[in-house]
């Protein structure tokens, strides 16, 4: 079932961004006895349907299990799980993967999204194979690179002057006045059973982490960490929970104290007025976890070290190395941590600004 996480009303697992009281949404089910009664024998994301609120219609293509690469970075070990290796490009391949299956199980077939980039080329990608039309508003100044694969992956787009926050409000001013079903994953309950799974991969290839640190925008990535490493803990397979650390923007913070200087670099988690700000709060407060800041310089830094070592990743997946020198600077972390590091886009659609 849905739940909301205001009010705890319930509904039935349609799809449905909010509830009648404006709250945010939650899928909710009663979780198996262990992992593995719920795994199937497949070798990609469909390993974990037994854990997922899909019953049919599993688009094309399939998300990848994605490996892990395993560095000393100063005397911890950071686990980089390599998101950006799938099949558009980014984690939010997970997100869309259940979405579209969703909206296949229900009949819709034109949509609306908002998206600084990585989320447009997913729907893009899975909705044209599923035979959705897909309407994505993104800023007029994304990347050069994610624009024209956009323009080559048949979408409909609409380019919106201004920051973020003005483009979400453009696509759902746009979805109201045509009737279409906006699907935007700041707020679709579905996204996050995608997201989850990285818990779940990450679990069974290097166990539980002492730390996770994500990326942190709109909460996608962020809340299905939690939300799979807390189902992990209600299946037994874990006895704890890793302490998540937010990694925001500076300038756009909305769980650390906002700066002054905005960053340029970290388009995909420049969001500065979340809808789920207060369930990532909840996911802070319940891993005992913190919000760390980066700007462009520490993010440029981060950014030369991982191309350096062969990981193409773009300027929003290294932000959590700049947050990890960062917190070790200041003694936020422990000497001979384990952490979890997902690398969430790719570096080659946004070559060009690099």
């Amino acid at each position: 079932m849905l739940v909301c996480s205001k009010c705890g009303g319930e509904y039935p697992e349609r799809f449905r961004l909010r509830c009648d009281c404006g709250g945010t949404l939650m899928v909710m089910r009663e979780t198996p006895g262990s992992l593995s009664d719920a795994l199937t024998e497949y070798l990609d994301m469909r390993r974990y349907l037994g854990l997922l609120p899909l019953s049919s219609g599993y688009p094309e293509p399939v998300p990848s299990i994605t490996p892990v690469s395993e560095l000393d970075v100063e005397g911890t070990t950071a686990i980089f799980k390599l998101e950006y290796l799938q099949p558009s490009g980014s984690f939010k391949d997970r997100g869309t993967w259940v979405t579209v299956a969703k909206l296949v199980e229900e009949g819709i077939t034109e949509v609306v999204l908002d998206s600084s980039g990585n989320a447009a080329l997913s729907l893009a990608v899975f909705a044209r194979r599923a035979g959705i039309t897909a309407h994505l508003f993104v800023p007029a100044h994304a990347s050069p690179g994610k624009l024209s694969l956009l323009g080559r992956l048949g979408a409909v787009l609409h380019f919106v002057e201004g920051d973020r926050m003005a483009v979400h409000e453009r696509a759902v001013e746009f979805a109201e006045r045509s009737g279409l079903t906006y699907v935007s994953h700041w707020l679709n309950p579905y996204f996050i059973e995608g997201t989850k799974t990285v818990a779940f991969e990450a679990y069974e290839q290097s166990g539980v982490p002492d730390y996770v640190l994500a990326p942190t925008g709109s909460g996608t990535l962020f809340l299905g960490l939690w939300k799979g490493f807390s189902e992990l803990r209600s299946m037994g397979e874990i006895d704890r929970l890793p302490k998540l650390i937010a990694v925001q923007a500076s300038g756009y913070e909305s769980l650390c104290g906002r700066s002054s200087l905005r960053s340029y670099l970290a388009e995909g988690i420049a969001i500065s007025e979340p809808p789920r700000l207060e369930e990532m709060r909840r996911a802070l407060a319940e891993t005992k976890g913190s919000c760390v800041s980066v700007g462009d310089p520490e993010i440029g830094r981060a950014l030369k070290w991982l191309w350096e070592r062969g990981f193409m990743v773009e300027p929003t997946s290294a932000t959590v190395l700049a947050a990890l020198w960062k917190l070790m600077e200041s003694d936020g972390i422990e000497r001979g941590s384990k952490l979890l590091l997902p690398l969430t886009g790719s570096g080659l659609k946004t070559v060009e600004g690099i």
